[in-house]
């Protein structure tokens, strides 16, 4: 009795295998040709179990071996032909960089798209075909714009040493902690005599001061112009510091060159071409701030501009971006000291006042933006913040300021 049940079992077994097999043969209605079978279905079969052929025979290890080995020549090829492709697509990019041709074109990339999937005879289906090549596709437009950037002359790639921008007897650049501190807007002598002298007293040589300032309201104090600048140059010269200032326009340049010893471009000018054409121009060092809606890459782009003209004297300037949060006047970006440092042979220095809006926490980010690899630090200082003119808040009283200059390990009073 126990030998019949065996054999129905086999019986049923070898039943169910042979509805398996017609299951997976197509299926012909009538006279009508056979169903065209997916580009990822032709050719496939399903093996009966692990380690067997398609007739369900099992592999010999000498055969596996050999499969093996057809695969491992066929991804030899493929790194080839992937890297053959990749120094092709470099070409057509440096050509499109020449012509001033963007290099993403989603037309041709449609088209080479359409052409490989109508060649498709699988066994991959098209969408697999699909992703594959648009992984490939993607990859060479990185770096087609790798390249781009390693060429331009901002580029780390394109200097190796650190550019050292010297002024007021200081290098940014090489020396450490360099500080550039003073009031946001120059608001009459009696204030910025206080400033200068006390941080003559501290060591800090470059004195910062708005004589134009760019607000977002036209009724908000804009600056007392030349007057300021006046007061700014005679002040600093007294005390033995150098002047940053910014210019806003064009036509202002040359009025404010005859005060400034670095020009500063603040960041609503960031993406003004015209003014950082003009400054390029010049042999005076550009302080660049990075807009509170730039990318690295665009502030990058910016120095350029300036580079471009035959101006290298380029200091870089992190000074916040504007994000959702509100307890905070911008969100510092403490990440894009490394990654400016990395990208760039460009000194870095941090604006934190701006970058913070408030002065209770301006420490603790002057710490983290110098242990992040700052070459120096911006800073607002006022003798009176309470009374300021513009950004009181975010501005350092005297007192403030060397506890700050304390806390970052920096000398006492002179």
């Amino acid at each position: 009795m126990g030998a019949v049940l065996g054999r129905i079992e086999v019986a049923e077994s070898l039943a169910l295998r042979s509805v398996e097999v017609e299951i997976r043969r197509p299926v012909h209605i009538g006279n009508a040709p056979p169903a065209r079978e997916s580009p990822g279905r032709q050719g496939r079969h399903l093996l009966p179990f692990p380690g067997a052929d398609s007739g369900g025979n099992l592999l010999s290890d000498e055969s596996l071996e050999q499969l093996r080995a057809e695969i491992d020549s066929l991804n030899l090829e493929l790194l080839h032909l992937l890297n053959r492709r990749a120094e092709l697509a470099l070409q057509i990019g440096q050509r499109k960089a020449e012509l001033g041709l963007a290099a993403f074109d989603p037309t041709r990339e449609s088209a080479m798209l359409e052409q490989i999937l109508e060649n498709n005879r699988g066994p991959f289906p098209d969408a697999a075909i699909q992703s594959l090549f648009k992984e490939v596709f993607k990859a060479s437009l990185d770096l087609m714009n790798k390249r781009h950037r390693q060429s331009l002359l901002v580029s780390r790639w394109c200097r190796r040493d650190n550019t050292v921008v010297e002024v007021g007897g200081v290098r940014l650049g090489a020396d450490l902690g360099v500080l550039i501190a003073g009031p946001c807007s120059v608001e009459g002598v009696e204030q910025l005599e206080e400033v200068a002298a006390h941080l003559a007293r501290r060591g800090v040589r470059l004195i910062r001061g708005g004589a134009f300032k760019p607000r977002t309201s036209p009724y908000s104090f804009q600056g007392l112009g030349q007057q300021a600048l006046t007061m700014l140059s005679q002040v600093a010269r007294r005390h033995g510091l150098a002047v940053v200032t910014e210019v806003l326009d064009p036509r202002d340049l040359e009025v404010v060159l005859e005060c400034a010893d670095v020009l500063q471009i603040g960041a609503r000018n960031m993406f003004n071409y015209p003014l950082l054409q003009e400054v390029g121009r010049t042999r005076t060092p550009i302080l660049l701030k990075r807009s509170f809606q730039a990318t690295l890459e665009e502030l990058l782009l910016s120095a350029e501009h300036v580079m471009s003209q035959g101006n290298d004297q380029v200091i870089l300037c992190e000074r916040g971006i504007r994000t959702f949060e509100r307890w905070t006047r911008s969100t510092l970006d403490i990440s894009a000291v490394p990654l400016l440092k990395q990208e760039s042979h460009l000194p870095v220095v941090v604006d934190v006042s701006h970058a913070a809006g408030r002065r209770d926490i301006l420490a603790p980010l002057a710490r983290a933006a110098l242990a992040a690899g700052a070459d120096g630090l911006m800073l607002e200082v006022h003798s009176n913040p309470a009374v300021a003119l513009s950004d009181g808040e975010q501005q350092l009283d005297l007192p403030g300021f060397d506890r700050l200059l304390e806390s970052l390990g920096l000398p006492g009073p002179g």
